[in-house]
């Protein structure tokens, strides 16, 4: 009887253990933003709020769905752009997790009070990873197995994100 009664009790932590956890953030669906970004590391996805006249707010989540290592350190930059391609206003802001792993969403959220004169929205982000360094290369260190990974950073530049036609989710 006892066996039976601890069987059943290691059965249903395995069950209970294999059910879906809700990721902390935003709560969002991927479905729910209207705005998405890739590159062959991070996903961006968005949406464009303006919860009173001369503020935008960018709400999203990041997603790491192909790198079997982590991305560090996401840092973005939402700039307004007036007319003559002059930088009018700029809000800062940095990923919830200092590390994103496989498969992973990490919401972000930057503010930014406008000028008004804005035509454009452009989004800058950064962060690093690690990469296969080139077999080939030679550098100094002690011998090892393997290949050897080097952090690397990478910038980019996503351009009129707030703009109904331009990086669409769907």
């Amino acid at each position: 009887m006892v066996r039976q009664v601890l069987l059943l009790v290691v059965v249903a932590m395995g069950v209970a253990a294999c059910t879906a956890v809700d990721t902390p953030g935003t709560g969002a669906l991927p479905e729910a933003f209207a705005h998405r970004v890739a590159t062959s590391e991070v996903v961006l996805l968005w949406n464009c709020l303006q919860p009173e006249t001369g503020r935008l707010r960018v709400v999203g989540e990041a997603q790491s769905p192909w790198q079997a290592q982590p991305i560090r350190f996401l840092e973005l930059q939402v700039v307004g752009v007036d007319a003559q391609d002059r930088e009018t206003a700029q809000a800062s802001g940095k990923a919830r997790d200092i590390q994103i792993f496989t498969n992973q969403r990490s919401p972000f959220q930057l503010e930014l009070r406008t000028a008004g004169t804005e035509v454009r929205f452009d989004l800058y982000y950064h962060y690093q990873f690690e990469n296969e360094w080139d077999s080939e290369a030679r550098l100094a260190g002690p011998p090892m197995v393997g290949p050897r990974l080097f952090a690397q950073t990478r910038s980019e530049l996503a351009r009129d994100v707030c703009s109904p036609t331009q990086h669409l989710a769907r």
